[in-house]
């Protein structure tokens, strides 16, 4: 029953708000939430809340950039509560979810923290995805990752602390050390960009470490599948494998690594890539807590309808990297997880959770991928837009422009427009945020790869913070 209110004299019973719960805060659950907002934010008999393990949206694409120093961490991510300040936020993990019971359980306070268990009338799952390690501890270990905004500054401070140390131990020249050895796993979009990115910032930084060679470099991509960039086809593909060896990337493909361990990178050969600084990319999975639930998954994903609508739980809806979305407009194949169509899946769950609480049914989610870019560093990239095929500098300028306008908040488009500006007169940045005592302490493999994770992201921005 809701609130008694008084009404004439007579007291009068109200029914209780419906309650609606948006699980994430990326792409999909931001877009959501936005779009519930601007059509429900006036609605006094709708509560809607916003659950995201950060308080701020993070524009993904932009990762490999915060890495390589063209971008300040702080231009890419903007407050979920200045986005969205007529929903209900909280900032926490999604620990435990009982969809009969319509109940969710939020954790927070990091690894000291506690819980809740919070109730729900609707309920949207919009959880993103994890790192794949394919069940290796090898990788899980030794690697760092790009998912997340504290993996990104990570890796650049590493980076530093890479050439600092190379630096003072006089690398010869022509010797190839594992100091100054980089090895990125996986060849699609997270892997390219993140290679390219690397091989930009270490090259652009050398005029600083005077004891350090550009021959001392090492850049290498290793990817299991024939080609690069499968998902824009073959040419594209062939055409950024090979300006990543024109720019000094040395890409193997058809190549699945063994094992990752202290000593460097095993390669199913036997040799090892002796190194100190790898990065995994080599795919996603789904959260480990969609296993729990009894509901219908296809390759892990929780499967839906056209609607994203989870069967047999009415008022429960799934999508983004979460969620296997059938793509109508391609014969109900399983939509790819791009943030193109995670957002659009977002707009579309706004809208049947709103049919939902009118009482009406809700429309299906019909989506054609316009194109898909990347870029493969030294201001080069490739596309294909409506088909067109484009590459070189041009499609580096198209990624900038469109992921621009892509961009939230005008604040959010005025600092990215800024940094890049700054990026285009002025040299790397080098200062390392982060000491060599703490990247130590964060690259351990001591922890849980869960907590590890937290206790990055969580000192990394720390670090950023104070400095």
């Amino acid at each position: 029953m809701g609130a008694d209110k008084t009404l004439g004299g007579l007291c009068v019973d109200t029914p209780r708000r419906k309650r609606v719960f948006i699980l994430g805060g990326g792409f999909a659950g931001m877009y959501a939430a936005l779009h519930l907002e601007r059509q429900l934010g006036k609605r006094d008999d709708v509560e809607v809340t916003l659950v995201s393990r950060d308080n701020f949206f993070l524009f993904t694409p932009m990762l490999h950039e915060v890495a390589a120093s063209d971008l300040n961490a702080t231009a890419i991510v903007i407050s979920l509560r200045k986005l969205l300040p007529r929903l209900t936020f909280v900032e926490g993990d999604v620990s435990g979810l009982d969809l009969e019971s319509k109940r969710v359980t939020v954790a927070h306070g990091g690894l000291d923290g506690h819980s809740h268990t919070l109730e729900y009338d609707y309920v949207v799952l919009a959880m993103g995805s994890e790192t794949n390690f394919f069940g290796k501890p090898g990788p899980r270990d030794y690697s760092l990752t790009m998912k997340t905004l504290g993996d990104a500054m990570l890796l650049r401070n590493c980076l530093i602390d890479r050439l600092e140390e190379a630096d003072a131990d006089c690398v010869t020249t022509g010797q190839r050390n594992a100091i100054v050895t980089f090895v990125v796993v996986g060849g699609g979009f997270g892997g390219v960009e993140t290679a390219g990115a690397i091989n930009d910032f270490i090259h652009g930084a050398l005029p600083f470490y005077p004891n350090i060679q550009h021959a001392n470099v090492r850049v290498m991509l290793v990817h299991g599948g024939q080609e690069v960039l499968p998902e824009l086809g073959e040419d594209l593909g062939a055409y950024a494998r090979q300006k990543l060896i024109e720019h000094g990337v040395e890409v193997r493909t058809g190549v699945h690594v063994k094992d990752v361990t202290e000593a460097g990178v095993e390669l199913p050969d036997g040799t090892v890539v002796p190194t100190k600084t790898v990065v995994w990319t080599a795919g996603v999975t789904p959260p480990s807590l969609l296993s729990t639930l009894p509901c219908e998954k296809e390759r892990g994903r929780l499967k839906v309808n056209e609607r994203m609508e989870v069967p047999g739980f009415p008022g429960v809806w799934a999508l983004g990297d979460c969620a296997s979305v059938p793509d109508v407009t391609n014969g109900g194949k399983p939509c790819p997880p791009t943030a193109q169509h995670a957002l659009r899946q977002g707009v579309a769950v706004a809208r049947n959770v709103r049919a939902a609480l009118n009482g009406q049914p809700g429309t299906p989610f019909r989506y054609k991928m316009l194109g898909q870019l990347a870029t493969i560093g030294r201001r080069s990239g490739v596309a294909r837009i409506l088909g067109l095929k484009f590459s070189g500098t041009f499609a580096w300028v198209l990624w900038r422009t469109i992921y621009l306008f892509k961009l939230p908040k005008l604040e959010t488009k005025v600092r990215v427009a800024l940094g890049w500006t700054l990026d285009l007169f002025f040299h790397k940045d080098v200062v390392q945020v982060i000491g060599p005592r703490e990247l130590d302490q964060l690259t351990l493999p001591a922890l849980p790869l869960n907590s590890r994770q937290q206790v990055r992201q969580v000192q990394a921005l720390q670090s950023h913070t104070q400095h």
